[in-house]
């Protein structure tokens, strides 16, 4: 089964990521630190990492370090909408899509249906 990894600590955020993956049926692992990340996204079977850049962990640092580990797993990050510095320096951090947390939301379901065909 594909695999999803997140860095999230908003519990409301993930348990709303939780039960969407379980609909569409991909394992979503949630970490809450950087260094989880980085070892639940090194897996053989992760084929996407999400990041929320608005985590109190070192979001941006997890950015460039997930590269490193996992160099052809692509990372998806999402933000508030006005925080369009950030936004530049996570495209800067290797992040493949950048976008804000509504659009994320919006379009969940159809980000872990991608992963799900990168198997």
């Amino acid at each position: 089964m594909a695999a999803v990894v997140a860095l999230v600590d908003d519990l409301f955020f993930q348990a709303k990521m939780i039960e969407t993956a379980k609909h569409v049926g991909v394992e979503l692992r949630v970490c809450t630190t950087p260094e989880a990340l980085l070892a639940e996204g090194a897996k053989d079977s992760t084929r996407l990492a999400i990041i929320d850049l608005n985590a109190r962990a070192k979001p941006l640092e997890a950015a460039v370090q997930m590269q490193a580990v996992a160099p052809g797993v692509p990372v998806i990050a999402f933000l508030s909408h006005v925080q369009t510095d950030l936004a530049d320096a996570a495209r800067a951090a290797g992040c493949r899509e950048v976008m804000p947390r509504s659009q994320f939301t919006r379009n969940l379901a159809t980000i872990l249906e991608r992963a799900k065909s990168q198997s």
